[in-house]
């Protein structure tokens, strides 16, 4: 039977220290990090997510904005809003929320954000560094999920990792983080799925990693015993939520395994923070040293 990985306990030991953090740069620096979230238009979802990153950050002791756009908000005026808040040194850290209406051209907006704002670390110029081990604003969704392995106390070096699915805000990124640990990696998507090679794949994986968005894509039957099982996936079904594993059979077969939800969504939300707080290190500490 695996230990569950409680998102939620992880998640409040890593507020505590970034407490901590926040508290020590206030001393040193008077001020304490502010982050803004942009967000277009009032979608439910949207709304209830804001609402919680604001309670993370204000237990924090980060100070928290959120902006609301209209829906029918131009390219023009979204990219002048971006660039009012990189010129506003009281700014330390920008978001842009998704979803976005069809007319936005995400990813150009996701990149006008100043390289040291970028709270999601999606910035194309963050991702470069990501990927050369040159900065500490990372993807929040794949430091989450080596936030999850590295509290199992697991030894990971020379490990088979798989990871199914290939977004360049999880499957990718994590991918280098990962191989950064020293973890031999396998990244599936939906070609691996069209030869048929999905199983053979996943049956193999010390550490397996799932983020499709599909319920219960993974069965049970395939996890390998003793394995490492993240399961990020959010799947809205008649039963309520659940992941892309078929979790009550793949947990009689993994050593640890992520509950959905409660599993890789509230350390998600803390490492928006701890980017927030490496932001303000980052502008604050090259103020005062130039």
């Amino acid at each position: 039977m695996a230990q569950l990985l409680d998102g939620r306990a992880l998640a409040k030991d890593i507020k505590a220290g970034l407490s901590a953090q926040v508290a020590r740069l206030h001393k040193e620096f008077a001020q304490v990090p502010r982050m803004v979230n942009i967000m277009i238009g009032n979608d439910d979802g949207s709304c209830a997510y804001a609402n919680s990153q604001k309670k993370v950050a204000q237990a924090i002791g980060i100070e928290y904005e959120l902006v609301n756009l209209p829906l029918d908000i131009t390219q023009e005026h979204l990219s002048a809003e971006i660039s009012r808040f990189n010129a506003d040194p009281q700014v330390n850290g920008i978001m842009l929320h998704k979803p976005v209406p069809e007319h936005i051209d995400y990813n150009s907006i996701a990149n006008l954000v100043q390289i040291e704002k970028d709270l999601e670390g999606i910035n194309v110029a963050n991702i470069g560094k990501m990927l050369l081990g040159e900065t500490t604003i990372i993807p929040c969704t794949p430091q989450a999920v080596m936030e999850h392995i590295k509290s199992t106390g697991v030894d990971i070096r020379g490990k088979e990792a798989v990871i199914v699915g290939a977004s360049g805000i999880v499957g990718k990124p994590l991918s280098i983080l990962l191989v950064e640990q020293y973890v031999t990696v396998t990244v599936c998507h939906i070609a691996t799925s069209e030869a048929g090679r999905l199983e053979e794949h996943v049956r193999r994986a010390d550490i397996l990693v799932v983020a499709v968005g599909r319920a219960r894509l993974i069965p049970g039957l395939w996890i390998k015993e003793g394995a490492i099982v993240i399961d990020v996936g959010i799947n809205r079904v008649e039963s309520g939520i659940v992941g892309d594993v078929d979790f009550d059979a793949a947990k009689e077969r993994a050593a640890y395994i992520t509950p959905v939800p409660g599993g890789v969504g509230p350390v998600t939300v803390c490492m928006l923070m701890k980017n927030a707080v490496e932001a303000f290190k980052l502008q604050n500490i090259k103020r005062r040293d130039a």
